[in-house]
């Protein structure tokens, strides 16, 4: 299995810095399991249980949500590299409450957190590293969700927007970026009506707030 994902799994904060071997031995441990998903199948659907972390190795996957209208509601965006899954493993027969959906053709690597939670007589590093990991990763979630729903507490779609728009031009470190989200997509994490998104998308470009092109975003200042 390493053979094949090796490069794919370095690129993850659960495998950064291990050997090849390292890596073997980690996945042995955990009872890792690799599957291909075509894009626009599902890889979990809500209600499923089983006790699975996943790793996005490759492609990009939503986390959606839908209600029993088959109404969709976006709550995330995810790349290579990132955990998902995470808090439901951690809870022994708790269902999910979301399906992950491949947004393009994916790889996802499952572990086995029972697995994970049990020691191995070898005390492997992977243990400790992948704990560790796992902490971070659910405490930067925490954040992200907070930072949603400060989004989602703006009263008007343009606040939404530029609240949103703020927020990934800190994360990125600069005013021009790209969002992970198709304009349909970025209504649905706003929970927005998407023709009114775009009104406002437009009319901040009048006004000189900002410029994109596709999903392409420059900030702009007053000045400018």
């Amino acid at each position: 299995m390493v053979n094949n994902f090796f490069e794919q799994m370095q690129r993850t904060e659960l495998f950064a810095g291990m050997t090849e071997e390292e890596a073997e031995r980690m996945l042995s441990c955990f009872g890792a399991q690799t599957a291909a998903y075509p894009r626009g199948s599902y890889i979990l659907r809500e209600g499923e249980t089983g006790g699975r972390l996943g790793v996005l190795l490759d492609g990009r996957a939503l986390i959606i949500q839908e209600d029993f209208w088959g109404n969709r509601s976006l709550l995330s965006a995810l790349e290579p590299g990132e955990l998902f899954a995470e808090t439901f493993a951690c809870v022994p027969g708790s269902a999910l409450s979301v399906s992950v959906a491949a947004k393009e053709a994916c790889t996802v690597l499952f572990l086995d957190m029972e697995r994970v939670f049990t020691m191995c007589p070898s005390c492997c590093r992977g243990h400790a590293q992948l704990v560790r990991s796992l902490l971070q990763e659910l405490a930067m979630k925490n954040l992200r969700l907070n930072e949603r729903l400060t989004h989602l507490g703006k009263r008007t779609t343009k606040d939404k927007l530029l609240s949103y728009l703020s927020a990934r031009a800190r994360q990125h470190g600069k005013r021009e970026f790209d969002i992970p989200f198709t304009r349909q997509q970025l209504a649905d994490y706003l929970c927005v009506d998407r023709s009114g998104l775009s009104v406002e998308l437009g009319k901040m470009k009048r006004e000189g707030i900002l410029d994109f092109h596709k999903n392409h975003v420059v900030l702009r200042q007053a000045e400018e």
